[in-house]
């Protein structure tokens, strides 16, 4: 019998339970696939708490792993036991030593990406992907904002959008993850604590302002990223670690300059098989290149998920984290 991280009910950290499971056998269109390294992102405290409620309850979260095919159901001829692979979203299931998951959620691993590495990128590589690519296209002389720069999603939209030749701005709590993030391309990292990000913003782009904000932290940061934006400029809102953004007026929008708002997610984005392999080639060339580096700067035993939800929650991590079956 495998184990697995099992929610009975929604709550704090101690709710993840490590106890036995069985995944059964690949069905038509399914991989058996036993995880070398589970990848640890903000969203599975969403599903954790509640916020983002999973299907039903109990449940095992995690959005992303990689490890080798063992076993694959009627139907499927994309992939063989002893393939290595990877995956990023739906359906939940990742905090697991064996797992079924569908095969059209899969991407078949190159030589030379290793299983963790590939666990520490999917999710939030292929995030940064549509961040640049999909809800504003960044190119050449470009200015951007990102907050949590040196968080896992925020290293790697550094790194990518200083390849491409933006001008990168990030917000960092302390000292030591301004550092990281100016190491990992942003040119011109902000200590929240300490400045006030938007007149910083103002300073740094000749109070013309931004093109593109990837806000990540929601509460705390919305309305201010919105007046870091040049006129018709664009507010991406993708995570909500702060807490959730609360109603406003569309009427807010016009008055800062006709700006554009979306809320997206890599699910929509990566729906179909044909965008789902786009975003994963696409993350799989900027690392072969060697323009983005994926730095697994935390792990932790599958088991002691709850100790990792702490620390994350706790901002105590930084750039990518692994749960280790």
């Amino acid at each position: 019998m495998t184990k697995a991280i099992i929610i009975h009910e929604t709550g704090g950290p101690e709710v993840l339970r490590w106890d036995e499971y069985d995944p059964g056998q690949p069905g038509r269109g399914e991989v058996l696939l036993r995880q070398e390294a589970v990848g640890l992102n903000f969203i599975d405290v969403y599903h954790r708490t509640g916020l983002y409620p999973l299907p039903s309850l109990p449940a095992i979260p995690g959005m992303e792993g990689a490890g080798v095919v063992e076993a694959v159901g009627e139907g499927v001829t994309e992939f063989i036991a002893g393939d290595r692979v990877a995956y990023a979203g739906l359906p939940p299931g990742a905090y697991a030593e064996v797992r079924i998951m569908l095969a059209d959620r899969l991407v078949k691993l190159p030589e030379s990406i290793s299983t963790r590495q590939a666990a520490s990128m999917m999710l939030q590589g292929m995030t940064a992907r549509y961040l640049l690519h999909g809800c504003y296209h960044v190119t050449a002389g470009d200015r951007i904002l990102i907050h949590a720069a040196a968080g896992g999603v925020g290293l790697i939209v550094c790194q990518w959008a200083k390849y491409i030749g933006a001008t990168v701005i990030g917000t960092v709590g302390s000292s030591e993850k301004s550092d990281l993030a100016a190491n990992h391309g942003c040119d011109h990292p902000i200590l929240y604590r300490d400045d006030d990000f938007v007149q910083r913003v103002k300073e740094i782009t000749q109070g013309e302002g931004v093109d593109v904000v990837y806000d990540s932290v929601g509460q705390s940061t919305f309305m201010e990223s919105l007046d870091c934006l040049r006129p018709m400029g664009v507010m991406v809102s993708f995570g909500q670690s702060s807490g959730p953004i609360p109603p406003m007026a569309t009427g807010i929008l016009a008055a800062r300059g006709s700006l554009f708002l979306t809320r997206p997610s890599l699910m929509a984005y990566t729906a179909s098989r044909k965008d789902l392999l786009a975003h994963a080639q696409d993350l799989f060339d900027v690392v072969k290149k060697g323009a983005v580096k994926i730095e697994v700067r935390q792990t932790y035993p599958l088991a002691e998920a709850s100790r990792a939800h702490r620390e994350l929650e706790d901002r105590k991590t930084t750039g990518s984290t692994l749960l280790i079956p």
